[in-house]
């Protein structure tokens, strides 16, 4: 009936639970020993994911590993490329600071400069070795000025020494320098003197180009050379006739110079260039912060000083003198004909050109040769028979390809490669500049 299956239901729903109960938990079922060997695979199973899962973290830490190698080595990489780097840029500069020079070593400034003095006067005291006043007519008429300013009248006696000699006395004012510090002079002989060895100079006013006495020398002449006579011989060793006083002039009147107080300076270049002056004027404004200099010829950079340094043109100077650049050097080769110096610039450079040179050498001997007759003959005569050799030497000649636009050394190991000396080294320097391949100046001293 409905009714009673459905009170039978839960019953029966108990007894399938008993059953399946025993299926799995009855120790003499067969389905016991099922669930056993189902449990054992189990553990297999997770065995063998145990390995599974050792074999995948040994290979990401295989993998970490090389990971990490990597890493380090990029790392390292770059370390080393860094410090390449580095040294390059370093060398680099050191190359570029030492190619540089000083403002101060390339420049004048305005009115810091020397004067030259120059001054007339009498040294006295030397051993017989002055000026002969017969021919020196100057040094007779100096002593006896120079006697009558000091009250004694020997005009109209006969002087005759020459224990005495007329000098020219030079010098140099420095600049700002002050009155009562000494300076010193060199002293020339003007006359006949041979020697001016343990002379002493009088007192003598120095002149500047205006006419007024800036200084006045006086004191013992420091001679470098000597000289010693004999009656058949003679040596002479340096210049005896001209000496120097340490410190043997002092100072009387200085200069009136402000230099503190210029509204502008003017910087002179020793070596006028377009292009040095440029990079002078923009030292000088990169130091600044403004435009404060510029290039008004190739010699001259005008600087205009700037309101934080008004009355302290001192201070400005000495901190422009060490600002560094780069002087520019024209293409030059100067030749000392009598000494057969050469010196050429590194901006010299040649086109294609060959050169070939040989040595052409006549030795001409003379033998002068006696003719005379056989002996005892009363006929005939001695006479000197001239007896000339003339032997012409032609050298090899060398043949040299020069490149277009070869480098300095270059050029000198291409003249060396043909065995030549200076002198014909300056004849080749000048052909090839007639020949218009050559891009530089030549300057013969």
């Amino acid at each position: 009936m409905p009714g009673q299956s459905a009170a039978l239901a839960p019953e029966r729903l108990a007894q399938k639970r008993e059953k399946l109960s025993g299926v799995f938990y009855s120790g003499n079922s067969v389905t016991y020993k099922s669930a056993k060997l189902a449990r054992a695979s189990l553990l297999c199973i997770s065995g063998k994911h145990a390995r599974r899962k050792a074999n995948e973290m040994r290979y990401v830490a295989e993998q970490n590993v090389a990971v990490n190698f990597l890493l380090v080595w990029q790392i390292l990489h770059r370390k080393v490329i860094s410090a390449l780097v580095g040294i390059t840029i370093l060398l680099g500069f050191t190359l570029s600071v030492a190619a540089q020079s000083r403002i101060k070593d390339i420049v004048d400034f305005e009115g810091v400069r020397e004067n030259q003095l120059v001054g007339y006067g009498l040294v006295v005291g030397l051993n017989g070795t002055g000026d002969s006043l017969g021919s020196a007519i100057f040094t007779k008429e100096s002593l006896i000025g120079m006697l009558e300013r000091l009250g004694i009248n020997a005009r109209d006696t006969s002087l005759d020494t020459k224990n005495v000699a007329a000098v020219m006395v030079t010098a140099k004012l420095p600049p700002f320098s002050r009155q009562g510090t000494t300076i010193d002079i060199t002293v020339s002989s003007l006359g006949s003197a041979s020697n001016l060895l343990g002379g002493t100079l009088l007192v003598t006013p120095l002149l500047a180009a205006d006419g007024e006495v800036y200084a006045v020398g006086q004191g013992n002449l420091q001679v470098g050379g000597f000289a010693a006579a004999g009656n058949a011989d003679q040596v002479v060793k340096g210049v005896p006739t001209s000496a120097r006083i340490p410190n043997g002039a002092i100072i009387e009147r200085e200069i009136p110079f402000q230099l503190a107080t210029l509204k502008k300076v003017r910087l002179s270049l020793r070596n006028p260039d377009f292009t040095t002056a440029r990079r002078v004027a923009r030292a000088v404004n990169a130091f600044v912060g403004r435009p404060t200099s510029r290039v008004i010829d190739p010699a001259t950079v005008q600087l205009t000083v700037p309101d934080n340094y008004q009355n302290q043109v001192i201070e400005l100077l000495t901190d422009i003198e060490q600002l560094r650049v780069e002087p520019d050097q024209i293409a030059k080769i100067v030749i000392d004909e009598q000494s057969g110096i050469i010196v050429m610039g590194e901006n010299v450079r040649i086109s294609s050109v060959a050169i070939a040179q040989g040595n052409l050498t006549i030795r001409i001997t003379e033998t002068p040769q006696v003719s005379q007759p056989a002996p005892f003959s009363n006929t005939g005569e001695t006479k000197e028979v001239n007896r000339t050799k003339i032997e012409v030497e032609e050298g090899k000649s060398k043949l040299t390809v020069l490149g277009n636009s070869v480098t300095l050394q270059e050029l000198v190991n291409g003249i060396n490669a043909l065995g030549i000396g200076p002198r014909d080294m300056i004849s080749i320097l000048q052909a090839i500049k007639a020949a218009g391949a050559m891009q530089a100046e030549i300057e013969v001293l």
